[in-house]
Order: C-alpha cells, then structure tokens, then sequence
C-alpha cells in the first residue's frame, strides 16, 4: 500500500495576507492529511506556536514554556567578544552614566550556554522589564539602581544569589569576567509563562514596505555610534562597533532582522548617575525591515505594564520581520544617520 503524506504548514495565514502578533502566536497549525487505498483520509492538526519574543515559528514548543530572561551586559571595548547575543530575541541598547552604552538582552526562544560579559543594573532597566516580569540577571548595582528594579515584577538573580549559574572566568580580569549560565538561570523560574509579545509581524515571506536603506548609523555618544549595514545574503542587518564586525565569542556576527531605533528622553539628562531613558508617554521611531526604513510613532501607558505600541506614520502597526529585533534607545535631539 502506498501513503501520501502532505504537510500544509500554515499556508492559511500567508494565503490570507494578515499579520500575527500577541493575539495569534499560539495558533499557527500545521495539517497532516494521510491517504490510502483502504482508507478514506484522514486529518490530524498539530499546533506550531509562535515564540512570542521573536514571532518564529517554533516546532520545539519550548518558548511557550518559559519566561523571559534578560540578561544586563556590558558593552564597552574591554567587554569584547561577547557571548549569547547572537540568540537573544530581543535587545535594548540603552545609555548609562559617562555616555557609554550597555545591552539589555532578552532571551526566551533560545538559552545560550554561555551568557555575558553580566554588569550592573541600570533605572532604564526597570522600564524595558516590567511588562515582561520573567527573571533579571545582573552583577549589582548602586542601590538607587537596586531599588528601581525591586519595584518592577521580576525576579532579580545577582551574582551572589546566582551560585552556580553565574560564573567568573579566570582568564579575564574583573569586572569584565563575569558570565550566566543559560540553562542555570532558567532554572529560578519566573512569570508570566510565556511572556507577552512585544511586536508584531509580517505574514509568512512579505517584505516590508518604505524606502529603500543600505546603512544605518545610530550616534550614541562619545566611541559608542553603531553601525547597521544591510546583508543581501543573510536578509539582516550586520552590526560595526568601534570600527569592526561585531563578532560574538563564538565567532557568529552580530545580524538581527530588524532595528527599531526610539527617540526617547533620559531623564536627569544623558550619561548622569540616575539618568534612564523614559519609555512612558510617546515619541518618534525609526524602524529599519528588511532592507526598508518605516517611520512612525510609539505609544505605552499609562501603566508600566503596558506593551509598546508602534504605529507608522499613516496609523497601522509596525509589522516587523519574524526573528531578532535590536531597539536602539536614542537621545531625542538625535536621529539615526541613513544611507539610501
């Protein structure tokens, strides 16, 4: 007897032409159908959900069974090369005090062995967590810090409560020698179970719409101005930083899908102790998919625990690529540098 085994993978959602987003991330299906001679057909439906961090399809399930971590790491020259930002699903590139940078990673689809270099807790923190909850890794803090993040509901894993899934490699000097365990941070458990979506999304293989873009240059102050240019090969965007392909410890280039560059205000200005940038109220962004720029603007409130909301410029939401998306927290005053 012969059996015809056909596999329609969510084609309902392409041929439909919608988008998917908080909504619909569990609802992907993929429909076996099994035909034989001595039999009429048959149809078993297997659910697909969606990661709700990164809007991909997962066959494993597993981004449906745990929180969001995110991770606080350090990203100065001394901190270099990195490790597990290839796998996050999210990353917020934020200002701290003196005008140096630092990435906040967010990690739910995939869990890196080896996470870090881990540094301190900054007040921005506190704003990108709290809709989230889930788990906060971090080295410490000054306690106006500490106490920003106790507000947010998360919970907090430090180098000292850590044990073992925080670590320090001897062969570095501190305090740029401190990484996470990915598994092991996992491990402390947190809520909600899955975290809610930040985004939303194009339909299976639709490309964005907007003018064309090749290069993106995001002036964060001082050595710490990133460069974005566009990978025809790989369909994402290869990150330059302090004039050099950002290569990850293990020897992956840093590459995301998409790059939403927000205007946002630190309060107590930019680069001073208790600055953090304000992501409350509203303001303009810039966002790079695929190789296109779509400008708009963000909305959260009035509750911290509100999700972001993106809108382009003629009111739709912004539909990103499904993958990994950077969010660049940008001074308002400044505003992304494009190359056609």
């Amino acid at each position: 007897m012969k059996k015809i085994v056909v596999l329609l993978l969510v084609a309902f959602i392409a041929a439909a032409g919608v988008y998917y987003g908080p909504s619909l991330r569990h609802k992907f299906l993929a429909t076996a159908t099994t035909t034989t001679s001595m039999a009429p057909a048959t149809t078993t439906t297997v659910p697909f959900p969606v990661a709700p961090l990164s809007g991909k399809l997962d066959a494993t399930r597993l981004s449906i069974t745990r929180p969001s971590l995110l991770v606080k790491i350090e990203n100065t020259p001394d901190s270099l090369p990195q490790w597990g930002i290839d796998q996050a699903d999210v990353v917020y590139e934020e200002i701290v005090n003196g005008g140096i940078t630092r990435l906040a990673a967010i990690f739910n689809s995939q869990v890196p062995v080896k996470i870090g270099p881990v540094r301190s807790v900054r007040p921005t923190d506190a704003q990108i967590v709290w809709p989230l909850g889930g788990l906060f890794a971090f080295s410490g803090g000054a306690q106006y810090a500490i106490n920003s993040i106790r507000q947010s509901p998360t919970r907090l894993i430090t180098e000292t409560s850590a044990r073992s899934a925080m670590f320090r490699d001897h062969h570095l000097y501190a305090p740029h020698n401190l990484f996470g365990r990915g598994a092991l941070l996992f491990a402390f458990r947190g809520t909600p179970i899955p975290p809610p979506a930040l985004f939303q999304y194009l339909p299976l293989k639709q490309k964005g719409t907007g003018h064309t873009v090749s290069k993106v240059v995001v002036p964060f102050p001082s050595i710490y101005p990133v460069t974005w240019t566009w990978n025809k090969t790989t369909k994402s965007w290869d990150r330059t930083l302090f004039g050099r392909a950002d290569i990850t410890g293990t020897g992956v280039r840093e590459s995301p899908q998409n790059i939403i560059v927000m205007n946002v205000v630190y309060v107590h200005g930019v680069g001073t102790m208790a600055s953090y940038a304000n992501l409350q109220g509203k303001g303009n962004f810039e966002a790079f998919v695929n190789d296109k720029e779509v400008d708009g603007t963000w909305s959260r409130g009035p509750s911290k625990s509100d999700v972001i909301q993106y809108k382009t410029a003629s009111g739709t939401p912004l539909l990103l690529t499904p993958g990994q998306t950077w969010v660049e927290l940008l001074d308002a005053p400044y505003r992304p540098r494009v190359t056609p």
